[in-house]
């Protein structure tokens, strides 16, 4: 039933997000950073304390106050693909459903057969050639 599905969804949710995670920080983060000249977005960060530190890695681990925004742009890119994906998904399951919708219906028509009218008219017509 539906708590079936609903917990077949979240366990491939699961595993899709770590799919969507690797293919932005393995593939489109690396051709954006060449295109942008060699951006690393996950090093992106403005620190907001004292200290100068070359990466958010060396800022964190000395508790220094930053904002992150590298880290905020890969999910917002992380977001948009499983958007994209999630809604392309129901989109195709509700052509399905539609499809198999149409399919039923002349099948249903077909079982039903002549209409009470048409029986009555045969019936009228049976009894006028006696």
């Amino acid at each position: 039933g539906n708590v079936m599905d609903m917990a077949v969804g979240i366990i491939i949710g699961a595993a899709f997000t770590a799919i969507v995670t690797s293919l932005v920080g393995d593939l489109i983060n690396p051709i954006i950073g060449v295109v942008t000249g060699g951006i690393d977005f996950s090093n992106l960060f403005v620190n907001l304390g004292d200290g100068d530190y070359t990466s958010l890695a060396a800022a964190r681990d000395a508790g220094a106050p930053v904002f992150a925004y590298g880290s905020f742009i890969t999910a917002v890119i992380n977001f948009l693909i499983i958007a994209w994906v999630v809604f392309m998904l129901v989109k195709m399951v509700n052509r399905v459903k539609e499809a198999a919708a149409k399919a039923e219906e002349p099948a249903a028509e077909a079982l039903a057969g002549p209409s009470e009218i048409d029986l009555l008219t045969e019936i009228r017509d049976a009894l006028k050639k006696k």
